[in-house]
Formats: C-alpha cells, structure tokens, sequence
C-alpha cells in the first residue's frame, strides 16, 4: 500500500554526481536535456568551469569533489551528499567516475534514495598490480554493493567485470550498443571548412597526412608509444603530422618532443579545446594505443567524422572499432604493430576512407546519442517504478 511517506519519491526528481563540470558537459549533457523533460533534475559536480552548465535545464549544486584520495575531505563531501539526498528525496541519484561513485551510492544508500545508479566507464586498477590493484578493486565492488543498478559503457566491460568477480553474471547493463552518451551527428560529422581552417592554423599542409591522438597525455593512453611509432613514419620521409590535443598527466609533451627528436617539428601541441569535432575533421587517421578503456567513446566521436581509428585490441575498444571495417586494431604495448597498421592507412588512402565511410554509417547507425538517451531514459521509469514498489514493501 502506499502512504504519504511512499509517495514521496513519485516526484521524480533526479541528480546527476560527477567529478568535474567537464564530465557532465560532455557525457551528461543529452541524457540531462532528455530527463529534464519528465524530471526535476540537479546536477553536482566541483564549481570550476560550471559556466558550461549555465544553459543546463537543472539545478546546479556545486561541491568540491577531488580526484584524488583524502579522506578527511571525502568524509565531509559524504555528509554533504547524504543531506543533500536527505532533504531533497531524489527518486534517482545516478554517478559517474569512481571515487564520485562511491561517495554517491553510500550517501544515497545512507539517505534510503530508491534508485542508485552507476555508471561504469573503465577501470584504473585493470593495469594496475598488486596491493594497488586489489586497494583501486575494492571500490568498485563497493559501489556494486551498494547501487541498485550498475550500467557499463560497453558490453566487452561488462565481460570483463564479471571475469573479475566484480558483478555477477549479467549484472552489469548496457545501454543500447555501447557509449555512456552516443555521439550527435550535428556536432561531429564531416566538415571540410573547419579541416582548412584547423591545418592552417597549425601551419600544416592540405596534402600532408595527419594523425590525432585526443585525450589526457596519461601513460596508460600509449601517448608514448604513439610518439615512438610516428618518429619511425616520419624519419621515413612520409609527409605526415601528429597532433596531440588534450590535458598533461602523467606524460609531458616535452618527453614527447624528446621520443620524436629531429621529428618534433612535426608534432603540433593543443593544451585543450571546446571544439573537438574541429581537429577531428581536420585529421586523417585517430589514434587511441590505450591499454585500458571502459569504450572509447572519442573513437565513435572521429567515427561520426568519417575518420577511422587505429587503436588496441582491449575491451572496450573492442565494441567502439570494428577491426578491418572501421579501423585497425593492435596488441596494446607493441609499437611495431602500432607502427605498421599505421603505415598501411598513410600509405593506401583508398583504404583509409573506404574505413572512414564505414566508419561513419556504423557510428550513426549504432551510437546515435538519441538511441542511447531513449534507452537510458526508459529504464529510469522502470527502475523508479521497481525502486518505489520495494521501498512501499519495506515499509508495509
């Protein structure tokens, strides 16, 4: 039966929790517009860059999640959150990222919010070893533990996480093809003026071939290796360019210049831009030699360009890249076959765009962000439903 107290949580009201504005600006934004339809949502994040939320249709509520490990103030984000949760009466609280997982299934289990949900995007510990692999596990099988519901960005993922005992089999859902968001046509598609702008601006050549890396320069990208195996193309004399665009990690872009030597005039550096789509199209082929990747979803975005990737043979790339199709895919860790497979692209470009055609139709025909959102959207009125049947049960 439900009572008042029940019906409470039939306000549908939602909250999205993630690290940084950058994160729900780029994954959240269509799911949020969507929800916002049928939902009363509030977004939490950390208040730099939250200028990219103004034109959200959604409450913003900032908190200074850190990345980082530190439990004094991870304590007080938790209390935070569960007052939060406590006063509002959120229906759903739905997270991303690991840390911001945790805090957020235990501040909703704590605060008896019906519908936890997280979002599974990769795992740092899947490279790691040791103490600070099974330390970097635990999180993750807390956040099972304490969600109703866990979603992956990828199927390979799911696979994964069940051959590692973190979920049970068939636990982890996925929704639709794969991508926490999809991509929208509108915004990444090809687009020969902003390939002529972008090359000039960089000052490179309309003839030259030019390969993409987009993302954090972090080791555990290949951003490396990826430097190694271009120093060998371009010491060829093949007329070719390297852009990296993206935040430094733990990979310099002097280290970089240093794998390349003589070849660093070669290598064009962008710190960050709010135009991704723009140096995607400017380039050829998009490289992505991870060793660890939840989807992938830049390589969908260069998809939806008609850019074809050259990346690794690891879950989730696995479901982004259709190997000899839409791209090529190598043994994470070896720059040869990095180096050849990119060799093949650069030297047969009949090849490269017949890739980069599939490449396009597969991206709009599987990851299309409007059959994403639909889906995930659906599955919020069932869990809410489910979510609210259990709580009246508990409570009878």
């Amino acid at each position: 039966m439900n009572t008042p107290e029940h019906r409470k949580f039939y306000n549908k009201k939602i909250c999205y929790v993630a690290t940084i504005s950058h994160v729900v600006f780029s994954f959240l934004r269509g799911h949020i517009n969507g929800a916002a339809k049928d939902f009363d949502v509030t977004i939490v994040c950390h208040e730099h860059d939250s200028h990219l939320l103004k034109d959200f249709p959604a409450r913003f509520v900032p908190l200074e999640i850190q990345r980082k490990i530190s439990p004094v103030d991870d304590l007080k984000i938790l209390i935070k959150l569960f007052k939060l949760f406590k006063r509002e009466k959120f229906s759903i609280v739905h997270s991303i990222m690991p840390k911001t997982g945790l805090l957020t299934m235990l501040a909703g289990w704590l605060a008896g919010v019906p519908v936890r949900i997280h979002t599974f995007t990769g795992q740092v510990w899947a490279t790691r070893r040791g103490f600070a692999k099974r330390f970097l596990k635990l999180f993750d099988y807390l956040i099972v533990a304490l969600a109703t519901h866990v979603l992956t960005d990828s199927n390979s993922q799911a696979k994964f996480l069940e051959y590692e005992g973190v979920f049970k089999l068939g636990q982890g859902l996925v929704m639709g093809s794969g991508s926490i968001c999809g991509i929208d046509p509108n915004q990444f598609k090809p687009d020969v003026s902003a390939r002529q702008r972008i090359r000039t601006e960089l000052e490179i050549p309309m003839e030259a071939t030019v390969l993409l890396f987009l993302g954090r320069l972090n080791r555990d990208k290949g951003v490396d290796l990826l430097a190694a195996a271009f120093t060998d193309i371009a010491a060829s004399g093949r007329d070719v360019y390297l852009i990296y665009a993206g935040a430094e990690e733990d990979v310099s872009y002097e280290e970089i210049k240093g794998i390349a030597k003589l070849q660093a005039d070669r290598l064009r550096r962008i710190p960050f831009t709010s135009e991704p789509q723009s140096f995607i199209a400017a380039a050829d082929i998009f490289c992505l030699p991870s060793f660890r990747e939840g989807f992938g979803q830049v390589v969908i975005e260069a998809a939806a360009c008609g850019i074809p990737a050259v990346s690794t043979r690891i879950y989730g790339i696995t479901d982004a890249v259709a190997d000899g199709e839409t791209g090529l895919l190598v043994a994470p860790g070896s720059v040869e076959e990095l180096k050849q497979a990119l060799i093949k692209l650069i030297d047969v470009p009949a090849c490269r765009i017949e890739m980069g055609n599939k490449a396009h139709e597969r991206a709009l025909k599987f990851f299309h962000e409007k059959l994403i959102t639909s889906e995930l959207l659906k599955f919020y009125d069932k869990a809410v439903g489910v979510g609210i049947n259990q709580l009246s049960r508990k409570k009878s």
